[in-house]
């Protein structure tokens, strides 16, 4: 029997009691494995270069398949979390999406790794579902620190990913596999523990903290949660658009580092393919708190100096982000890089929880609406740098410049913005609580 059919206004990390909590843990650990199947492949592309001999302008193209398709995909995601529910969504996203991820090592060319990687990108659209679920599942007061942690958490997945797929494939090598046989194995393992968790997520979570969207109450559907339009609604709100070009700028920026960290460290710094695959993760494994840290500050800032204090907070982790990237470009030994890192991570993935402590509250009736535009824009900002790394007249360096000086224009159009239009207080009867409408 669940304890409360409310959103929770407290977040127990260590609790895995009632719907809300249990849904909480469930869609971190889904992110978690998407981000698996989404960047599997970026440590070990070193070999897939070898094997399918790659050219820098064909990695180029690569990377930027594998975060364009989730640009269409979590604005339609986004769309289908407020009609058809998160629960159902994220089960189809996740049974649907392991299967190119299993099958991506049946290709022996380019064109055939390209189109596998673009497919494999829908899996990204699984952050919007993770973001809405957590936003009804926790009141008002604590979903940025909610959405800031299940994120973060599940982002993590992306440095773990730089850190064990290199030892998957290292136990392929050991079990007498060449290196072009290998790293086609290794991927099979996300693939089948993606398709594990699709029934995982069907079976032990619900839509709302009130239950499933086709076991509520017809007036409470179309009151609170299902409503139509919310894609318009969403789109005619210029801080949506506000929230889409920092999110361009901070998680647009990580998913590309997730992509060309190894492979920079280990081609401009001759690290090994192991070290470079540790170092990569560890810029992924600062989600571990620093998306959460970024959740936490803004839920305190808003609560003192509203939805204005939060907008100037994003700016200035953005403006931040920005000269730690160009710093972090000029690094001329690996401990130099390596500390610039560290810094520009902590102010990015701040700033990523800090965005999506604004979104629930740009129109309560369109969150996977709104989720979905702001989502997809992390991915729009991450194919425009895959357009700088793919080119062959500047190096990984001038584009790490050319993108820290594009971070801090973006964060002086978010200064500008006045997010203190959004309401601070919400209406009894709203998506944030269902459950008494």
């Amino acid at each position: 029997m669940e304890m409360s059919n409310k959103p929770l206004q407290k977040l127990n990390i260590f609790s895995a009691k009632g719907v809300q909590m249990r849904t909480f843990h469930l869609t971190w650990m889904a992110f978690f494995l998407c981000f698996f199947g989404w960047f599997g492949l970026a440590p070990l592309m070193t070999v897939v270069k070898t094997d399918l001999g790659l050219t820098k302008g064909q990695i180029g193209n690569i990377i930027i398949a594998s975060v364009a398709a989730t640009i269409i995909a979590r604005i339609a995601v986004g769309k289908l979390c407020d009609s058809w529910g998160p629960r159902k969504t994220y089960t189809a996203l996740l049974g649907i999406c392991s299967i190119p991820v299993m099958t991506v090592g049946l290709v022996h060319s380019y064109e055939g790794f390209l189109l596998f990687r673009l497919a494999i990108g829908v899996i990204g659209a699984s952050f919007v579902v993770t973001q809405y679920h957590t936003s009804v599942m926790f009141d008002k007061k604590i979903v940025g620190t909610a959405n800031a942690v299940a994120g973060g958490w599940g982002n993590l997945g992306g440095g773990v990913t730089n850190m064990v797929m290199p030892l998957i494939f290292a136990g392929f090598i050991g079990a007498g596999y060449l290196p072009e046989s290998a790293w086609r194995l290794a991927m099979i393992v996300p693939g089948i523990a993606l398709f594990i968790f699709a029934f995982v997520y069907y079976f032990y979570t619900k839509d709302t903290p009130a239950g499933n969207f086709d076991e509520l109450p017809e007036s409470t559907q179309n009151s609170t949660v299902k409503v139509k339009g919310t894609m318009t609604m969403a789109m005619k709100d210029p801080r949506t658009w506000a929230l889409f070009l920092a999110y361009g700028a901070c998680f647009g920026i990580e998913i590309t580092f997730d992509n060309i960290a190894a492979l920079y460290f280990f081609e401009n710094f001759n690290a090994t393919l192991a070290v470079a695959g540790i170092l990569a993760g560890t810029f992924g494994f600062m989600n571990l708190f620093a998306r959460a840290l970024g959740g936490i500050v803004a839920d305190k800032v808003g609560l003192k100096y509203g939805m204005l204090g939060k907008g100037r907070l994003l700016a200035l982790l953005l403006a931040l982000e920005g000269i730690g990237i160009a710093l972090f470009a000029q690094s001329s030994t690996l401990t130099i890089a390596v500390i610039s890192m560290l810094c520009f991570a902590m102010f990015l993935k701040m700033a990523n929880g800090v965005t999506y402590a604004i979104v629930p509250f740009v129109n309560q009736k369109a969150i996977g609406s709104v989720s979905g535009i702001v989502g997809a824009g992390g991915n729009v900002g991450a194919v425009l740098a895959g357009f700088l790394f793919k080119s062959s007249s500047i190096s990984y360096a001038q584009a790490f410049v050319y993108i820290g000086v594009a971070i801090a224009c973006v964060a002086a159009i978010v200064a500008l913005v006045n997010f203190d239009k959004i309401r601070t207080t919400v209406p009894e009867s709203n998506t944030l609580e269902t459950a008494n409408s």
